[in-house]
């Protein structure tokens, strides 16, 4: 139970116009009324009310004026009294607020303490309480739905529905321990088999989606190659909208990897122009190609740039088709550029890259480039079409999905080569565990601890 009461800036941090102190525990109605001045006390607000009034400041004095939203117990976001005072976003302001709710008997609150205090008191499930963190740091439309979704407990449902079935099993089973000399069975090994499959294959599925999820909500790699003086930079500058790289017609140019974000359709992209594809004695130059080929690797999407007016250029396609050979599921965009000065986008493309989708586009004139982030926002749906409705994109959950679904392979492995039931019950255990960690049904004070630090103070 939480006896204390903590108090945190929870807007963002910088000048704004306005920002929201947050006050949670079970004083925070009292220590707030300290400072609140108006007709109308806190203390006698009714809960998801709001007051106009003055808040003051350590020597009582008037600081600013305010709304103060009154949440009562355990109708608040963290189960606790809460109060939210909303004031101007004066940096200075902001810090003398804080203040004199510490001198009223708050404390300030440590890195995520109201997400905590949130899942203490049964409000969320661990995996909701970090979604919260990704929505808050969504920065499109694919990571906020992904991580609305996981916030209202979809996933949890899932991970719940198969942690409540393998332990209904599993206290059957270790109810058979107790019986071992009667020769009973209590638990259905046929039943048991087919749900231990079924958790196995689930869990599976949902891990193999992590790579696409952690896409969504970091921002989809794209890795723009090609020779030198393809056009790369001037196609990064034209998806950009912004001169973001040197443009040059001298070869070489570009000697490192150039990064850039941009927002396309509903999906964020991390686009990396890299240094042209040559043989080179120059070492610098070299050592860029080098990061070329790591960038390629690392490459959800390639976006190879094809210079129409050089077609002996030195295209990489060796570089390009060990990727795509390597990790299948990449997806390979080639932009046939300079069209407008060879009026064709005809590209040879080798068998390996068949599959590859040809945009003709012109950096120049803008032709194609609309295209272009048609392509790559098609691109970004065909790398979640096969992970279904459910993505991951936390690192410890994906871990935890792949215990999970070794434990439940070792128990249908020893439910089919019939070995003894205490022995099946450690890994049926050792799943149920697994599942049980992602949201929290069982977990460590340095887990949560961890967890929760790397959320932002006012969380």
């Amino acid at each position: 139970m939480n006896t204390d009461t903590i108090c945190a800036i929870s807007t963002a941090p910088g000048v704004g116009g306005i920002a929201v102190a947050r006050v949670s525990g079970p004083r925070a109605i009292e220590i707030a009324d300290r400072l609140w001045h108006s007709r109308r006390r806190l203390h006698e607000m009714p809960s998801h009310t709001c007051a106009l009034g003055t808040v003051l400041d350590t020597r009582g004095e008037a600081l600013d004026s305010a709304v103060a939203t009154v949440f009562r117990a355990p109708a608040s976001f963290t189960g606790d009294d809460v109060v939210e005072l909303g004031v101007h976003g004066s940096a200075w302001v902001q810090r003398e607020l804080i203040m004199a709710l510490i001198g009223a008997g708050a404390r300030l609150a440590e890195p995520g303490e109201f997400s905590r205090r949130a899942f203490a008191a049964g409000k969320m499930d661990l995996a909701q309480t970090e979604a919260v963190a990704d929505l808050i740091a969504s920065t499109s439309r694919a990571a906020h739905r992904m991580a609305l979704s996981g916030m209202r407990g979809d996933f949890s449902k899932r991970i719940e529905d198969m942690r409540r079935q393998l332990v209904e099993l599993a206290a059957l089973l270790e109810l058979e321990l107790d019986f071992s000399e009667e020769d009973v069975e209590f638990a259905s090994r046929e039943r048991l088999t087919a749900l231990a499959a079924e958790v196995r294959d689930s869990t599976a599925r949902l891990a193999d989606g992590f790579a696409a999820g952690q896409a969504i909500r970091t921002g989809v790699p794209v890795a723009i190659v090609g020779a030198t003086n393809a056009g790369k930079s001037s196609i990064l500058n034209a998806l950009a909208g912004d001169d973001r790289a040197i443009v040059s017609d001298i070869h070489g140019t570009t000697r490192d990897v150039v990064e850039d974000t941009i927002t396309v359709g509903d999906y964020t992209l991390r686009l990396s122009d890299t240094a042209g594809f040559r043989d080179t004695a120059d070492a610098i130059e070299a050592m860029g190609i080098e990061r070329s080929r790591r960038a390629l690797g690392r490459a959800a999407i390639i976006l190879l740039v094809v210079d129409t007016t050089a077609p002996d250029a030195d295209v990489p396609w060796q570089d390009v088709v060990s990727t795509i050979n390597e990790a299948p599921d990449t997806t390979l965009i080639v932009a046939a550029n300079k069209c407008d000065l060879t009026g064709s986008a005809c590209v040879q493309l080798p068998p390996e890259a068949s599959r590859a989708i040809v945009i003709p586009t012109s950096a120049a004139t803008g032709a194609g480039i609309d295209s272009l982030r048609d392509a790559l926002a098609n691109a970004c749906r065909s790398l979640t079409a096969h992970t279904g409705d459910t993505l991951v994109a936390n690192a410890r959950h994906h871990q935890a999905l792949r215990d999970a679904s070794a434990a439940a392979a070792r128990t249908v492995d020893a439910l089919n080569a019939g070995i003894p039931g205490d022995l099946v019950a450690q890994d049926l255990r050792a799943c149920i565990d697994a599942l049980a960690s992602i949201t929290g049904a069982i977990s460590t004070p340095e887990i949560l601890a961890t967890i929760f630090s790397r959320f932002c103070i006012g969380k």
